[in-house]
């Protein structure tokens, strides 16, 4: 199987405090890759480091080319915060994924035009395109950042924490997003609490200050891995049903949580079903 990312005794740190503990391990160039671990796990952290933006303290992590070219890298941040004052909108902050290949002072083509509109369609935002950002719903602003990363040239899509907060129709939307870019043969990254979401993804990097386990979600998201990432009082285990009680699984008002969550109907990879 061909690898989309591979680390070799990576060590990540902010200053002298370390994210990432020595940790080797592979991402698969084809499927869905989730990162599950608890609050402060290095699953940010990770991405970052995977996009380029922050540098290993030792070993190395790589981003393997795809022949003889790069392989390309779309990162959607974990962000839907925006300057009130800023008159921005949807359609130009879709463009500004554009700008990766014009550079900022280059001149829109047909094609981007046409990326644009494409990515604006598959996250549902088209309606919104003259709307400005600081007028929108959480999960509205989600979507249209997610469609500036698709309106990039990308073969690998980084999404940290993409469904995070979301009302059911965002999620949905999201969701729908990423499978239709595993179809076209990306590779999707994506942070997440939601061990629902690892379940059902193709490969799964669980991680608490290192990769404690890597692998199909079967081999990873059991009771064993679980109880050693997130410690044995937030891991309930209720028959063969497990879930993790951190502040990131609490349910709030409104919030897609995935104790309540009805995106997903593919049946589940293991005897174990996260609740």
């Amino acid at each position: 199987m061909t690898d989309a990312a591979v680390a070799n005794d990576l060590v990540l740190r902010h200053g002298s405090v370390p994210a990432i503990r020595r940790s080797s391990f592979a991402i698969p160039a084809t499927g869905v890759t989730t990162v599950i671990g608890p609050n402060g796990s290095g699953k940010s952290t990770l991405l970052n480091a995977i996009a380029g933006l922050h540098p290993a303290a030792e070993g190395t992590i790589e981003v393997v080319p795809i022949g003889d070219r790069p392989r390309r890298v779309s990162y959607v941040l974990q962000t839907t915060k925006v300057n009130e004052a800023l008159p921005i909108s949807v359609r130009e902050v879709v463009t500004m994924g554009r700008y990766a290949t014009l550079g900022a002072y280059g001149r829109l083509r047909q094609r981007d035009r046409e990326a644009v509109d494409e990515a604006m369609a598959h996250t549902g935002i088209s309606r919104l395109a003259t709307r400005h950002l600081h007028g929108l719903s959480g999960g509205q602003r989600q979507r249209v950042f997610v469609a500036q990363g698709l309106a990039q040239d990308h073969d690998v899509l980084l999404l940290d924490e993409p469904l995070t907060g979301l009302d059911l129709p965002s999620a949905r939307a999201i969701d729908e997003v990423i499978h239709e870019e595993n179809a076209r043969g990306a590779t999707v990254i994506m942070t997440t609490h939601d061990l629902s979401e690892a379940q059902v993804s193709d490969h799964v990097l669980l991680l608490s200050g290192r990769v404690i386990a890597s692998g199909p979600p079967s081999d990873v998201l059991t009771v064993e891995h679980l109880t050693e990432a997130y410690g044995p009082a937030m891991l309930h285990v209720d028959g063969e049903r497990f879930f993790v009680d951190d502040p990131a699984h609490q349910p709030v008002e409104g919030r897609h949580v995935h104790r309540d969550r009805t995106i997903h109907v593919e049946s589940p990879p293991s005897d174990h079903h996260p609740d």
